[in-house]
Order: C-alpha cells, then sequence, then structure tokens
C-alpha cells in the first residue's frame, strides 16, 4: 500500500471513534427528573439526527461531585440552585447557559395501606411515628428542602432520631412506599408515580421554592449538542412532557 493511503486509512480509523464520540450527549440529572427525562431524550434525538443522549441519574449533590472528579459529562440539571451555584463557584459549569426550566413542591407522604393517618409536620412528633425517610441533607436537594421546612415549623432538632436518609429523592420514595417508615419527604411528581402506594398528606412550606436549573458542563466535548438541549428544555415540546409529568414552569 503507497504511504499516502497508509496515512488516510491511519487518520480514518482515528477520526472514527471521535465522531462516535461527539454524536454522544451524556446528561447528569437529579433522579426526580428521571421519567420526564426518558421521555424528553428520544424526542431531541430526533429533533437533532446523529445525536445519541444518555442520562445518569441520581442525587444533584452526588452528580456534581463526579463531574468535579472528571466523569463524562455534557450537560448538568439540577434539582436546586444551590447545587448549581456550587458548580458555577468551582467554575465546573458555563455560566452564560444555566438558565431554569421546571418547578416542583416538597409533599409529606405516608404508605397508602399502612400509615398513621398524619394530618400536619408536628404529628411526625407523636409516638405513631417512628421513623421518617429524608433525603442526606448533604447532597439530595430534597433533604435540604425538608431540612429548611423542619426548621421553620421547629421540629428539626426533634425528630432527628427519627430519620432514615436516603441517596436520593427516588429511595426516600421507596422506603415510603414498602413500608419501611412511616412517613417521607419527596417531591410531587416522584409521590404521582406511586399513587397506589402512598399518599400524599400534604403540600410542605417554610423552604426556598422547588426549581431545576440547567448548563452546560465546561469541559463538555459536545457543546454545541449540550447547548441545543439546554435550549430544548424550554421549548414547548419539552414543557408539555414535563407539565404532563407533574412540573410546573419555574
Amino acid at each position: 500500500m503507497r504511504p499516502s493511503r497508509i496515512l488516510s486509512s491511519l487518520l480514518l480509523s482515528l477520526a472514527l471513534p471521535l465522531a462516535a464520540h461527539a454524536g454522544q450527549l451524556t446528561v447528569s440529572a437529579a433522579a426526580s427528573l428521571t421519567d420526564a427525562f426518558k421521555e424528553i431524550g428520544p424526542r431531541f434525538e430526533a429533533a437533532r439526527p446523529g445525536t445519541t443522549v444518555r442520562f445518569n441519574f441520581a442525587a444533584s449533590g452526588a452528580l456534581l461531585q463526579q463531574i468535579s472528579q472528571g466523569a463524562p459529562a455534557d450537560v448538568f440539571a439540577s434539582a436546586d440552585q444551590a447545587t448549581m451555584d456550587r458548580g458555577m463557584k468551582q467554575n465546573l459549569l458555563d455560566t452564560a447557559t444555566r438558565h431554569d426550566f421546571a418547578a416542583n413542591s416538597l409533599v409529606l407522604i405516608e404508605p397508602a395501606q399502612q400509615g398513621p393517618e398524619i394530618r400536619t409536620l408536628h404529628d411526625l412528633n407523636g409516638p405513631k411515628v417512628k421513623r421518617i425517610a429524608i433525603g442526606k441533607v448533604e447532597s439530595v436537594p430534597v433533604g435540604a428542602y425538608t431540612k429548611q421546612a423542619l426548621e421553620t415549623a421547629d421540629l428539626w432538632p426533634v425528630l432527628q432520631s427519627k430519620f432514615v436518609q436516603g441517596d436520593s429523592v427516588r429511595q426516600v420514595l421507596d422506603y415510603v412506599s414498602r413500608g419501611e417508615v412511616d412517613a417521607g419527604f419527596v417531591y410531587r411528581t416522584d409521590a404521582a408515580l406511586m399513587g397506589n402506594k402512598v399518599k400524599i398528606v400534604m403540600t410542605v412550606t417554610g423552604h426556598t421554592p422547588v426549581t431545576y436549573p440547567v448548563a452546560v458542563v465546561a469541559d463538555s466535548r459536545n457543546k454545541a449538542a449540550a447547548r441545543d438541549f439546554v435550549d430544548y428544555l424550554q421549548g414547548a415540546q419539552a414543557q408539555a412532557i414535563l407539565a404532563r409529568y407533574g412540573f410546573s414552569k419555574p
């Protein structure tokens, strides 16, 4: 084979993996977005031929830690502003691409069949409630919202011995749906997914608004597609899907 053909073949072999990588978009998103984003992903792929979306769902704090440690990601969608703020301060995210795209609400739930019939937050301090599931305050936004609400109600210190901490809002939901705890704090959208297994006691107030920001990861290797995904989340099609899963506009 002539040297020119050898060189062309070598360049082509090197370019193919890069092209494949360029077509993949990795979106690290809060666990509460799982169902909505799994429906949004294929719609985005259809709107942007050649792009394949890969999702990584977990607690927002855990996802940010992964990004800080070099895990590949192109887009980060958080369930709170505080985690997004930390990412910005660490220069992990592109400030100019940050947008709020959804809102949610915090609810108190109990098992549908065996709940102790809680009516108010102060009932959690009663003898019938022995275990309360909450998200880990340091890494799970729903846990931080819960702490704010219980501090507002002067209940945080007296309830701490009852807390069972989950690694994500979905784990908290599982604890309640399986009857492993007497109550738990999740987002309304998550509670709706287990409507036959959990019961919403009340919408919880006394915390900062539950809003979801999204931004392009600073080290993204596919920034054009990442920006397109951020823009897509604000469009009519994605907003309609989010609304169907119970999210509201921020």
